[in-house]
């Protein structure tokens, strides 16, 4: 039997997420949008590319959960985009509302699935689908780090005119300025990172990917970034669906790793059949530990917040 995946929000992300599914392969997909008609005519749209595009996937979309029923996987993508001068954290109320309805609906009709949250703000917005699903923190898990740690990677292999393919970049913490990339961990073909680039040069790329989506937004003045986004959620979908026991850091559940506890932060973890099936405790140094502990700080305040609004 076919893997099946319910994609929540028709927008650029999730239209994009739909369409990396089918070209891959990995599973039949069901659009859902509060907007009628656009999931239907995207998920037409991206069927028609089948014989072209020579994959086989069924595409439907709806207006309603009722045909997600029995989805090995939601990918939850429905919310506000940032517009320019706004930051993840201005999201925080208008999206809250919309992944709460959406997780809820999900647990609803695919009660053993497992939730991938993209919805910004991300680490906030993965507690409130964690929270309404009522499912296990192993599966809900948030994408921000794969996104995070491949625009470090782009940066890297730009300034030194190298293969992306052989640049290692780890970035943990929650997804927004006080992200952590671990530059100490980072690497080409395993050479250290402080081998190859002076210190100016590495400071310099680490502020670029704290912003990465500052700088699109920016450069769109409507919208925000998805293609990028679509490919690390799909990359964690397939993860999951083809039980690859994939390390990516991702947005996980924190109960006293790293000293924190209870809330939603980036870190290394195996992604498997299971959803996160291990979460690894990286031998940090002081300063990355204090930046992690600021990072996991500036999540817990959005999710007070959100637990007062309760």
């Amino acid at each position: 039997m076919r893997k099946k995946v319910t994609v929540v929000g028709a927008g650029n992300v999730g239209a994009n997420c739909a369409l990396r599914i089918a070209d891959k392969e990995l599973a039949d997909v069901v659009l859902v949008d509060v907007v009628e008609g656009v999931p239907q005519g995207k998920g037409l749209d991206i069927l028609e590319s089948g014989p072209v595009q020579g994959y086989d996937v069924s595409i439907t979309g709806a207006n309603d959960y009722a045909p997600t029923a029995n989805s090995d996987i939601a990918i939850i993508t429905a919310g506000l985009a940032r517009k320019p001068g706004m930051s993840r954290d201005d999201l925080l109320f208008a999206n809250n509302d919309v992944v709460r309805t959406s997780a809820e609906q999900v647990a609803k009709y695919s009660p053993n699935c497992i939730i991938i949250v993209v919805t910004n703000p991300l680490d906030v917005m993965t507690q409130a689908a964690f929270w309404a699903s009522k499912f296990p923190k192993n599966r809900v898990v948030g994408m921000a780090g794969v996104l995070d740690s491949a625009r470090f990677r782009t940066f890297i292999a730009e300034e030194l005119k190298v293969s992306v393919e052989n640049v290692t970049g780890v970035v943990m913490g929650g997804h927004g300025d006080t992200m952590v990339p671990i530059v100490r961990l980072s690497s080409v073909s395993g050479i250290p990172l402080t081998e190859l680039m002076d210190q100016a040069a590495i400071d310099r790329i680490v502020d670029r990917t704290r912003n990465g989506g500052a700088e699109i937004v920016k450069y769109l003045k409507t919208g925000s970034a998805y293609y990028a986004p679509s490919a690390s959620a799909v990359e964690m979908a397939e993860a999951i669906l083809k039980d690859k026991k994939k390390v990516l850091p991702c947005s996980a559940y924190l109960e006293g790793e790293y000293g924190i506890d209870g809330v939603y932060v980036g870190v290394p973890v195996k992604l498997g059949a299971a959803g996160v099936e291990k979460i690894y405790e990286v031998r940090l140094t002081g300063d990355e530990m204090a930046m992690l502990k600021k990072s996991a700080a500036s999540v817990q305040e959005m999710v007070d917040v959100l637990k007062q609004k309760q």
